[in-house]
């Protein structure tokens, strides 16, 4: 049985979360094993002191400066580990050469994990596990645990984890809300166009909430997110709050905790509020929910389910922009059903 196991993810902060949950399936099975993630610095808060994560190593690189020297610091490093088993989720060539190079005796990855392409990439692993199922009919977690329950032949399954800190941001960010009111939470811009809704639609979604509940709204997101944030607030005419870069990662968790609702589109976000069970509503553009559905029983996922999508095509070759038909088609109407939903239980 492997003992020392370095885990690759160098992926973007929604995925990292998702690949918890096949982490947490190795917990169970083999509780004594040491895991160690491999991750980029931005992300690194989501792991840290993560029940299923015993160690983090931050690979800080930047691809046109300093690659080549923080390659080799980072080799060094594996290799002073003496790993006995390197599993990637991610399926790139640079953490791949990387364990190679440190000399883990065992490297495992997928045969795909976000494509159906071929990559030579899997020349550099010592065992190749088949993925043999539709990626966009699949949950993506599903096919992080596929990796481990086929390599290790074990069943069952596993949950995102994230981890749990006291957070005294989130208690004065809150604290500045109205004492009383239900709380709820909005991210309103998505990592790309094609996944970000209409501020018109969001706005009539906050204004004929306002109406029917004594609710305090707030938005979430990143420091770059701030300013498209007070465009949508200008639009809803008002009155909510700007939380955007402001939180950590962990601070963010907290918020979910204690907030009522989280209204969202397709982002990182919404994969860290599925693992607090927050009652969330969360929007669909040209990803696919069958893939990316927060695992979260409390979560209504909302979209129109295109013949174009799920797509990969850049924001103005869409045939239908500048009004995308994933993101036009849903209407805020259905928003503010599945909301009031949720908010008269």
């Amino acid at each position: 049985m492997f003992k020392n196991i370095l885990v690759n993810a160098l992926v973007n902060l929604g995925d990292v979360i998702l690949t918890t949950s096949a982490l947490d399936l190795l917990k169970k099975n083999f509780p004594d094993a040491k895991i160690t993630m491999l991750v980029k610095p931005v992300v690194k808060d989501a792991v840290i002191d993560s029940p299923v994560v015993d160690d983090v190593i931050v690979f800080d690189y930047q691809a046109k400066k300093n690659s080549l020297k923080k390659t080799r610091e980072i080799i060094s490093e594996i290799r002073r580990r003496n790993f006995d088993l390197a599993i990637s989720f991610d399926r790139k060539l640079r953490p791949a050469l990387i364990n190679f190079l440190a000399g883990i005796p065992r490297r495992v990855g997928p045969s795909k994990v976000f494509d159906d392409d071929k990559s030579r990439v899997t020349l550099l692993y010592t065992d190749v596990v088949e993925i043999s199922h539709d990626l966009n009919k699949t949950l993506q977690a599903e096919t992080y645990q596929e990796i481990v329950r086929k390599f290790f032949g074990i069943d069952g399954h596993g949950t995102p984890q994230f981890p749990k800190k006291n957070s005294p941001a989130a208690e004065k960010l809150l604290g500045t809300l109205p004492a009383n009111k239900l709380k709820i939470a909005l991210c309103v811009k998505g990592t790309f166009p094609l996944k970000t809704w209409s501020k018109k639609y969001f706005a009539e979604v906050v204004n004929t909430l306002r109406k029917s509940f004594d609710a305090a709204f707030f938005i979430v997101g990143a420091p770059n997110d701030k300013p498209y944030a007070e465009e949508v607030i200008a639009e809803i005419g008002g009155d909510v709050k700007n939380f955007c870069g402001e939180t950590s990662l962990t601070d963010l968790a907290e918020i979910f905790r204690r907030a009522d609702l989280f209204i969202t589109v397709d982002t990182g976000a919404t994969h860290i509020a599925a693992t607090t069970g927050i009652k969330m509503v969360t929007v669909y553009g040209c990803t696919s929910p069958d893939r990316w559905h927060p695992i979260n029983d409390n979560a209504i996922v909302l979209t129109s389910r295109e013949p174009c999508c799920p797509c990969k095509v850049k924001t103005e070759d869409c045939p239908s922009y500048p009004q995308p038909n994933c993101l036009f088609n849903v209407k805020p109407q259905e928003v503010i059903d599945a909301a009031i939903k949720f908010l008269r239980e």
